[in-house]
C-alpha cells in the first residue's frame, strides 16, 4: 500500500457527502474542488519522489515547488511545511482502505480483513509497485523527520477514526462500542506495523513478494485473537 495506502492506512470519508466509489461523486463535487485535489495530490507525489530519493531532512520547499512545476508561493497555499506535502498521498491510501470496507460484500470483520489486508498491500500492477518502492524509500526517512512522524501517525488515526462507523455497522447494534474500537485500532495498527516492519528491512523492496501483506497478517492475527469469541458470536 503506498504511501496512498498508507494507512495505512489516507482513502476522508464524510457521512452525508458521496464517497469517491460512488458512481457520480467525483462529477458532483465542484470542478474547483476536484482541481485543487489534483494540485494537491500532484504536489504530494513530487515531495514524495524527493524524499524517497534525498531524505526528507535533504529536500526543500522550494524543490517540491519546483518539481510540481509550480510557484513557491503556490506550494505556501496548499501547505504550511513541506512535511506536510505528503499528507495527500497518505490520506488517499487511508480513503482507498475505508472504500473497500465500505463496499465489502461480507459482513464478519475477522475474516473480512485479512482478505482486505492483501488486498490493499500486494501490489499488482507495476505502477503500484513502484509506488510501493517509493513508499518504503519514505518510511525510512520518517524516522529522522519529526513532523513528516507525526504527519504519517496522524493520518493513521484519522483512518482508524474512519473505519469505526463502518465497523459498527458491519458487527450491528448489539456489538460492544468498545469490542468495535478495539478492532478498528488493530485493523489500522496491522497496517502501519506491516508497512513499517518491512520498510526498516532489506527483502521484497517493491512488495510483489508479498512481505508487508504477511507481516500485516501476522499483526492482526496476534492482535485480533482475544475478540474472536465476541465477533463470532
Amino acid at each position: 500500500m503506498p504511501l496512498w495506502h498508507i494507512m495505512p492506512y489516507t482513502q476522508t470519508m464524510q457521512p452525508s457527502a458521496p464517497s469517491a466509489s460512488t458512481p457520480g461523486a467525483a462529477s458532483a463535487r465542484p470542478l474547483a474542488e476536484r482541481r485543487r485535489e489534483a494540485t494537491r495530490l500532484e504536489i504530494a507525489r513530487a515531495a514524495a519522489g524527493l524524499f524517497a530519493e534525498h531524505g526528507p531532512q535533504h529536500v526543500t520547499a522550494e524543490a517540491i515547488a519546483e518539481a510540481a512545476g509550480i510557484s513557491l508561493r503556490t506550494f505556501y497555499r496548499y501547505f504550511s511545511a513541506k512535511e506536510e506535502a505528503i499528507t495527500p498521498l497518505l490520506t488517499s491510501g487511508a480513503d482507498n482502505w475505508v472504500s473497500l470496507l465500505s463496499d465489502a460484500p461480507e459482513r464478519d470483520p475477522l475474516t473480512l480483513f485479512p482478505r482486505l489486508i492483501d488486498e490493499v498491500l500486494i501490489p499488482q500492477t507495476a505502477a503500484a509497485r513502484e509506488e510501493l518502492r517509493v513508499t518504503r524509500r519514505v518510511l525510512r526517512g520518517i524516522a529522522e523527520t519529526p513532523l513528516l512522524s507525526t504527519a504519517w501517525h496522524r493520518v493513521n488515526a484519522d483512518s482508524e477514526a474512519r473505519l469505526r462507523p463502518i465497523l459498527s455497522e458491519l458487527c450491528g447494534p448489539d456489538a460492544d462500542p468498545l469490542d468495535v474500537r478495539i478492532l478498528a485500532t488493530i485493523a489500522s495498527d496491522a497496517i502501519r506495523l506491516g508497512l513499517e516492519h518491512w520498510a526498516a528491512g532489506d527483502t521484497d523492496p517493491d512488495g510483489s513478494a508479498g512481505v508487508p501483506a504477511a507481516i500485516a497478517q501476522q499483526v492482526f492475527a496476534r492482535l485480533s485473537r482475544g475478540l474472536s469469541r465476541d465477533f463470532s458470536e
